[in-house]
């Protein structure tokens, strides 16, 4: 079992812990202020930040791959963004049909903030009051600087997040640097305009700049999961990234993506030199080392930079529990089945020899899609008929096909499973084999989610080098990455050869993040700081990707037939089933005895694959029919809801974006 990673435990658990009145409580509760003593003693200073902590984690059972608090107006976390990308099918309020575009409706994003109120609450300007609170109280007392700094660090790299979180969505926002209450009218020293956004980033750099100087390249083993100098540094390589692209960035000013790159190339010098880099335990061979980074903890894990922390406590306030496994595993052995991958994620894995179908190497079977794949492919997905283990079952295979029924000649109606995955495919990635269903299902996870990579300080890197036309040391980071993973280096450049221009560069650095972060909560953000929603601005034909507006997100059908390549039709039968006497209607999937020419268990799924099995498109996914995925450009800087306006009417509206007093005329390009 694991530790109990204390950062994520309520502020009163760690309060008590370190022996504190009742006194530091009290004022949380009420947020009028907090207790000279908390500033006084370390630890009681400590759990002050701990509880920071705290509000930016995911809840037990939360499932960080694909959440994000930015969607939300209380703290609350969900998967709308992910479902607005192409990893994700469904409809929600950013993938839809609106009348109009108006401040009023829910795609006004409800982040912007609430009022601070007298009780607490998890939402935007509370944890910045909190964060403010503490970073202009703890220089007035008595602490020593050795214990202060690293606290202040830690609370600095909050702010800034905190910054960039509201900045990606909006531009620029109040800059409120002290414990005030920036967003309620009636009082006129809280009125916080809304600084330009050139003004919130360099605000974001600053503090970042002073987390990197206060905090430490490495706690002690027992603070591992703290705020590290080196996070705080990649923090920064991604910020100055997201300036520098597209979304804010329209006239491609050279000197941002200069500085993306600078503060890129100092983030991975500093890891360098304390120990981090690409996790390489168990070897390249079949993407092994790959998938054994997400389970690795403590310093152990050299790709870690910064980690949500999870533990396996099974009840009470101490139970932080990572709700993934449950989520990504099938329904009919305890699993949730929710989050499934598309087709379109599906297929943009490329072969193994890091080369797409048909320019590849290797042949695309397009029954057999798993075949010859990239190495990632078999540690991120799960198809029909793949191994699945857990604890107690290592042989478990995922079977999840269909058949038609004798009154439907055109629907694969039947499945083997109680509730069939959506697109064809099950997630493995970030998966645990020594999951244990407990209580009928795979609740009780201690895996971590790693935030920020060290694949994902390179690929920054790679990005602004090309940024700044150094496309091949961009190129060089990129092959790094597939190195790793177990890409075939059969062209001397991972399947990179033939990509010369700066563009080219950056489409080679978005597809390999579609596929490194996939289901790592990363491509939302990647897809609007490159605008690549839709070809409006041009960038899809520049980069070379697919629009997402106009899309209907599918998955396959893996679909029973008769050898003679007729559908299999049948009321009930499973057809790969044996019953308790006779055989099964086509073939026995748990055979122990195999075909002639087949070796073993995977060459007998193959074989099934072969005979049995047609794979088709499956289009019902997305909702009814004619149904297709809506962008508004709007959506690339949101407009303040009304929720804030109805109570706030001093702030400028973005541009775009109505409000009470007319049209916005906030330019978050400024």
């Amino acid at each position: 079992m694991k530790r109990t990673k204390y950062i994520f435990l309520l502020a009163s658990l760690i309060i008590a812990a370190a022996g504190c009145n009742d006194d530091f409580l009290e004022e949380k509760r009420d947020l009028t202020g907090t207790n000279e003593e908390v500033f006084q003693e370390p630890q009681l200073a400590s759990g002050y930040v701990d509880y920071i902590y705290g509000l930016f984690s995911p809840a037990n059972n939360g499932i960080p791959n694909v959440q994000s608090q930015s969607n939300a107006e209380n703290g609350a976390f969900n998967t709308a963004w992910t479902q607005t990308t192409d990893e994700m099918s469904g409809e929600n309020d950013w993938n839809k049909v609106w009348p109009s575009i108006a401040y009023t409706q829910n795609h006004a994003v409800k982040y912007f903030g609430q009022a601070v109120g007298t009780s607490i609450a998890n939402n935007t300007w509370t944890r910045m009051k909190q964060i403010n609170i503490f970073l202009t109280s703890i220089d007035k007392y008595s602490l020593t600087d050795a214990v202060k700094d690293p606290l202040k660090g830690q609370m600095y790299f909050w702010r800034a997040y905190q910054y960039f979180e509201l900045v990606k969505l909006y531009g620029g926002v109040p800059l409120v640097l002290e414990p005030a209450n920036p967003i309620l009218d009636g009082n006129t020293s809280s009125k916080i305009q809304r600084s330009s956004t050139d003004a919130t980033i360099s605000q974001i750099v600053a503090d970042l700049d002073q987390a990197i100087k206060l905090l430490p390249a490495k706690w002690p083993a027992s603070d591992w999961g703290r705020i590290t100098s080196g996070a705080a540094a990649a923090l920064k390589g991604r910020v100055l990234l997201t300036y520098a692209s597209p979304q804010f960035n329209r006239a491609d000013d050279r000197v941002r993506w200069q500085k993306a790159y600078d503060a890129n190339l100092a983030a991975k010098t500093l890891l360098d030199a304390n120990g981090f880099g690409l996790y390489n335990v168990g070897g390249t061979a079949n993407g092994t080392a790959w998938a054994n980074m997400f389970l690795a903890e403590g310093y152990a894990n050299t790709e870690a930079i910064w980690t949500t922390g999870f533990n396996t406590v099974a009840s009470g306030n101490s139970q932080r529990n990572n709700g993934w496994e449950q989520a990504i595993r099938p329904k009919d052995i305890g699993g949730g089945g929710s989050v499934v991958p598309t087709k379109q994620i599906v297929d943009a894995f490329p072969m193994k020899d890091g080369k797409m179908p048909g320019s590849s190497i290797y042949t695309y079977d397009a029954v057999k899609i798993y075949k010859n794949r990239d190495p990632r492919f078999a540690k991120t997905f799960i198809w029909n008929g793949a191994l699945y283990p857990y604890n107690g079952a290592s042989a478990n295979r995922a079977w999840t096909y269909t058949w038609k029924s004798a009154s439907s000649a055109t629907k694969y109606d039947k499945s083997t499973e109680k509730a069939a995955t959506a697109t064809g495919f099950y997630l493995c990635k970030a998966s645990n084999t020594a999951a244990a269903i407990t209580n009928g299902s795979f609740s009780i996870s201690g895996t971590d989610y790693i935030e920020i990579r060290y694949a994902e300080v390179l690929l920054n890197l790679a990005e602004s080098a090309a940024g700044i036309d150094k496309v091949t040391d961009g190129l060089g980071y990129i092959q790094q990455v597939r190195a790793r993973a177990g890409v075939e280096n059969k062209d001397g450049m991972y399947g990179l050869s033939g990509i010369a221009s700066r563009d080219q560069a950056f489409g080679a650095v978005i597809n390999e993040r579609k596929v490194e972060f996939a289901y790592e909560n990363k491509r939302f953000w990647d897809l609007r700081r490159w605008l690549l929603f839709n070809n409006d601005f041009g960038t899809c034909t520049r980069l070379g990707q697919t629009p997402i507006d106009g899309m209907r997100r599918q998955g396959y059908y893996f679909s029973a037939r008769n050898s003679n390549g007729t559908d299999y039709v049948h009321t009930s039968a499973d057809p790969f089933v044996k019953p308790a006497s006779g055989s099964a209607p086509l073939i026995d999937r748990d055979a122990t005895t195999y075909p002639a020419g087949v070796a073993n268990a995977d060459a007998y799924v193959d074989y099934i694959y072969d005979n049995y099995l047609k794979v088709s498109v499956k289009d019902d996914v997305d909702p009814t029919t004619g149904w297709k995925f809506k962008w508004y450009n709007e959506y690339y800087f949101f407009g303040i809801n009304s929720s804030v306006l109805n109570t706030s009417s001093y702030l400028n509206q973005t541009i775009g974006w109505n409000s009470l007093t007319g049209n916005g005329t906030f330019d978050p390009l400024k």
